[in-house]
């Protein structure tokens, strides 16, 4: 038992969701000369929220730069560095702010490789926290996952775990599209196991790709970043009723993995979509036109039920607060209202 325990004890390690995300800008500024990191206090601070701690010293001012308050300049800067034949990582402080260059992101970056008839390729990674945080009210608690996915000419990321944050972001930074990189300011300081695949410098995650983070047969949940957590937590729970949930993490909002969640469902015949965002065009009403459009729309033994944020601007109070984002027990109670419990 003892030779058993070091030996997984050796297979695994636990890392912070910032410091998988270091790790794999690390290991891109090191493998390519054309990776460079910019956006506000990236380099000498180390990062709003220490994601780039290190970077600086390791690579200098050439490669981690300090940016002014200024995100439709810097993300413009970057866009054009991409467009010369660079790999730019543009980091927002929040995602709140991208609304100061979604000019940049959108007109420049989304539409120039098909304006230019796939002569101009843009390769950049927008990254920086996304939804809501803790007590920063309305203007910096909006979820842009659905935002930024309803436009052609992105692909729209959202990592749940370490695992996720390592081998999504490297397939970004790789990737030759603009690649909208959506992390969650409440996950950095939380710590998953990561096997020894996952730590290779070849490890990454195909863009576009779901993974079952549960099994299950009864009913699906379907749900991105941190609210995947908020699945499986549920799922524990009603497994202790009976009710066994297949949970799935989307990894990727666009292009969305539509075929694992028809499986699922055409295996479990009920589904419920959760997300932090707001309900009106949001990632689960996307996911509900999807299955009612495909084949495992026959399937279902009930209609699709959502769980979302409310479609009210974020409140400053902390009990407003928890009330305007999904809990685990409005999940569970999802659950139970579509199997008819």
């Amino acid at each position: 038992i003892m030779c058993a325990l070091l030996f997984l004890r050796y297979k695994y390690t636990t890392l912070y969701i910032r410091d998988a995300l270091n790790q794999a800008m690390d290991e891109e500024l090191e493998r390519d000369e054309r990776v460079f990191l910019l956006g506000e206090e990236v380099a000498q601070y180390d990062g709003a929220y220490k994601v780039s701690r290190g970077l600086w010293k390791k690579y200098g001012d050439k490669r981690i730069i300090d940016t002014p308050i200024s995100e439709m300049g810097f993300a413009g800067i970057a866009v054009g560095a991409a467009m010369a034949g660079l790999r730019p990582i543009c980091e927002f402080m929040t995602f709140n702010f991208s609304m100061q260059a979604i000019d940049q992101v959108i007109n420049s970056a989304a539409k120039t490789y098909y304006m230019s008839a796939g002569l101009q390729p843009v390769p950049i990674v927008f990254r920086g926290p996304n939804g809501a945080s803790a007590g920063v009210a309305a203007q910096h608690s909006q979820c842009f996952a659905a935002w930024y996915a309803h436009c052609p000419g992105l692909k729209v990321v959202s990592p749940w775990n370490s695992e996720d944050a390592k081998g999504l972001l490297k397939a970004a930074i790789r990737d030759n599209n603009p690649v909208v990189f959506l992390e969650n300011e409440l996950m950095y300081g939380v710590p998953f196991e990561m096997s020894e695949e996952c730590q290779s410098k070849d490890f990454t995650i195909p863009i576009g790709k779901a993974k079952v983070e549960r099994q299950g047969n009864h009913v699906t949940l379907v749900s991105h970043s941190r609210f995947v957590g908020h699945c499986l937590d549920a799922a524990v729970v009603l497994a202790k009723e009976g009710i066994e949930c297949e949970v799935i993490n989307m990894r990727t909002i666009r292009p969305m993995d539509v075929e694992a969640i028809e499986a699922s469902v055409m295996k479990t015949n009920h589904l419920v979509t959760v997300e932090g965002g707001w309900p009106q065009f949001g990632v689960g009403a996307e996911i509900c036109a999807r299955i009612m459009e495909g084949p495992a729309f026959n399937y279902l033994d009930a209609p699709v039920t959502r769980v979302t944020g409310v479609d009210i601007p974020m409140p400053y109070a902390k009990i407003l607060e928890d009330n305007s984002l999904p809990q685990i027990k409005d999940i569970i109670f999802s659950v139970k209202k579509t199997l008819n419990i």
